[in-house]
């Protein structure tokens, strides 16, 4: 049986070929046209041939040509709904520039035409044709729609093209479509995802009947931006409105009490997707994987890593970072294997978070054949991040010499303060001071502004006994105005988050709080603990040293701990934005024991497990 082709042509659209074939006619799926669209001299339950023949092609860009070419032959070229149907599907099938050539080429284009294009290639992944289509609507001098704009401002923030998108609020503000709830929604997402959270904030405070989109931006754009209490306090915010939660709320809810250690809080989300029956998708099963590894809960993040039925590779490096920061780097390799026998490939974050693992384990050996299968196997190349856990991996088993080896052999170009950095953590770690010295000055001059560089060195010299050039560097600090970053500490009781700082005494019950770590410390004196005065600056006087390490954030915030949960056996939880000390990592282990309690501490790379007077880092940080 002779099947006509129909076929136009690509530059000019009002040119046919016509062929004839007699290959069987292949299964075609149909489509539903778009709401509203219907074109002239034909009705729904009869439609022309020609449309039958668009919905037949569906979004396919070569059936889409061979449907145009007929609509051409049967006299329809002119006919705006038909071009403006077959335009929309040519987007949706990936053929924007043939989609442009057949709008363009219409002698009379409207508002709906162009309008539907910038929508479809907003939400088929196609960002900059939208923004194309959008700027044709504007050179036209055609009429604009609320879904217009918020069609382009989901495309300018899929780009993150801020400056495009300021113009675009602009635009709708002119047009009269500033207090749009959807364009406001719309704009709010962008301004979240290119980090201008002001902004946000105020169109998040503008709209008045706010949608779930509304809150989830938000949410999102304060957790992605480091930003995780503001990203719990609307949360918090939108439960007391009563605004109903989606999935995706509770992604970015966990994602940020993740990056807070708000245990509670992800707890209480947690039972909520429980009772509430949720269909737990492959990226809110991810979100409670990395909640609770994150929170210091790690196997209850295993039990939910097991119970998911779909896991992608974020949910398997989640679980495999969650066990790396707790020192658990058997079980991180064991689930590295597991995953290339049974997940999804690896990728270059799964292998910083193995790499991870190995270096605060003391896993060489394994590290070794997880950097040499990036490449080998899966075809990685190797970024500065596994670089810089090679040589930190070196460095903390004291194996500095092979440190030093790889810098020179296996790494492109100049190494960055990144690697340095761990350089110099090891060599303070094994008292090698002169490598330390030379390292340090290196990356003072690679940063000169750096206080922690400065510092680093400093102590670098006071552990060699070099006190003259302590205060030479210190000189050079004070002269330059270079401050130590501050340390904190935060702890969450009853779900409200207490931050304490060195020597704080601004919290409502410091005077309990210092009489409790007072006698804390006597008993754990009596136990054996002796203050390691070298953790503090060195200029200062012995008594004077053992009176700045006694009121250290984490001591202040484990004492309010216990004092606020006397008789409990819950685990004690402290987070803290730098890396622990050697005197608290020390005082901590005997609180443990003459409390009889498990405290656990997440410094700035890694949990510290302290019960019965040890912990699981086994002096290995």
């Amino acid at each position: 049986m002779l099947r006509r082709v129909y076929l136009v042509a690509e530059a000019n659209p009002s040119t046919v070929c016509v062929f004839t074939s007699s290959r069987p006619k292949g299964n075609i799926q149909f489509l539903n046209s778009v709401p509203g669209f219907q074109p002239s001299g034909m009705d729904s339950h009869h439609p022309s041939p020609e449309y039958s023949s668009l919905l037949l092609a569906g979004p396919r860009a070569g059936a889409l040509k061979q449907a145009h070419a007929r609509i051409i032959v049967t006299g329809h070229s002119r006919s705006l709904p038909f071009i403006t149907k077959l335009a929309t599907l040519a987007v949706a099938a990936g053929a924007a520039p043939y989609a442009h050539l057949l709008a363009t080429s219409h002698p009379a284009p409207d508002s709906f035409l162009f309008s539907s294009l910038t929508r479809t290639a907003a939400h088929h992944g196609l960002p900059v044709a939208a923004i194309a289509f959008y700027r044709i609507l504007l050179s036209a001098a055609l009429p604009f729609s609320s879904f217009t704009f918020t069609a382009v401002a989901k495309a300018c923030a899929d780009l993150s093209a801020i400056r495009t998108g300021t113009a675009i609020h602009a635009h709708s503000i002119l047009l009269g479509f500033g207090s749009d709830r959807f364009v406001l929604t719309a704009l709010l997402v962008l301004y979240s995802k290119c980090g201008q959270l002001g902004v946000a904030r105020k169109l998040f405070d503008a709209i008045r009947d706010r949608s779930v989109v509304a809150w989830n931006a938000m949410i999102s754009g304060y957790e992605q931006n480091g930003l995780a209490e503001r990203a719990i306090e609307v949360y918090k915010e939108m439960q007391a409105v009563k605004a109903v939660p989606d999935s995706m709320t509770f992604v970015a809810t966990l994602s940020a009490c993740a990056q807070a250690g708000a245990l509670d809080l992800g707890r209480e989300v947690d039972r909520r997707i429980v009772s509430e029956r949720m269909d737990i998708s492959v990226f809110l099963g991810s979100a409670l994987v990395n909640m609770y590894a994150r929170c210091g809960v790690v196997d209850k993040a295993r039990r939910w890593f097991d119970a998911l039925q779909e896991r992608n590779v974020v949910t398997w490096t989640s679980m495999i970072a969650g066990y790396g920061m707790h020192g658990h780097g058997h079980e991180a390799i064991k689930l590295f294997h597991l995953m290339r026998r049974e997940g999804p490939p690896p990728n270059h974050v799964t292998f910083v978070a193995v790499l991870s693992a190995c270096a605060h384990a003391g896993l060489v050996m394994e590290g070794r054949d997880a950097f040499a299968c990036m490449k080998r196997i899966y075809g990685l190349v190797p970024r500065i991040e596994h670089y810089c856990s090679m040589v930190d991996m070196f460095g903390r088993a004291g194996l500095l010499d092979e440190a030093m080896q790889f810098i020179s052999d296996y790494m492109p170009g100049e190494p960055g303060p990144e690697v340095w950095t761990a350089v110099l953590g090891a060599c303070k770690m094994h008292k090698n001071f002169n490598l330390g010295v030379e390292v340090a000055e290196r990356l003072i001059a690679l940063e000169p502004e750096n206080p922690s560089y400065h510092v680093l060195l400093s102590n670098i010299y006071a552990l060699s006994g070099k006190m003259h050039h302590v205060e030479k560097v210190r000189n050079t600090m004070i002269k330059r105005r270079l401050k130590k970053q501050i340390g904190f500490s935060l702890i969450e009781l009853g779900g409200t988050s207490h931050l304490f700082r060195m020597g704080e005494k601004s919290h409502p019950q410091t005077t309990e709080i210092y009489q409790y770590l007072e006698e804390l410390i006597h008993r754990i004196s009596a136990a054996g603990y002796m203050p390691e005065t070298e953790s503090v600056l060195h200029e200062l006087e012995e008594e004077e040293r053992e009176g700045a390490l006694r009121y250290h954030s984490e001591k202040l915030a484990v004492a309010y701990g216990l004092m606020m949960s006397v008789g409990s056996t819950t685990p004690i939880r402290v987070i803290k934005n730098l890396r622990i000390c050697g005197d608290c990592h020390l005082a901590i282990k005997f609180m443990s024991s003459v409390e009889n309690r498990e405290i656990v501490v997440r410094d700035k790379h890694r949990f510290h497990h302290f019960k019965d007077g040890k912990c699981s880092c086994l002096e290995y940080w």
